[in-house]
């Protein structure tokens, strides 16, 4: 039971390191691709871009020290 609980950890940590990747890639490109552009009527796109760069930059963050966190504590 110990190690399925530990491969569900690592598993959760490395999503959230990729879902950051994508959000911080993501955010990169509509800070150069939507200068002045409204983006779905939530604002303009460079601002919402920001905003997905930061996140995504602390998902990736967070996802690693996740890992690190379940390797050395044998959960993964």
């Amino acid at each position: 039971m110990a190690k399925e609980q530990g491969i569900g950890l690592a598993v959760a940590a490395f999503t959230v390191y990729i879902l950051g990747g994508i959000g911080a890639f993501g955010g990169l490109a509509l800070i150069f691709l939507m200068k002045g552009r409204d983006l779905f009527g939530w604002g303009d796109g460079r601002t919402i871009g920001y905003l997905s760069l930061c996140v995504g930059a602390t998902l990736s963050v967070l996802g690693v020290l996740l890992m690190r966190i379940f390797r050395n504590r044998g959960l993964a």
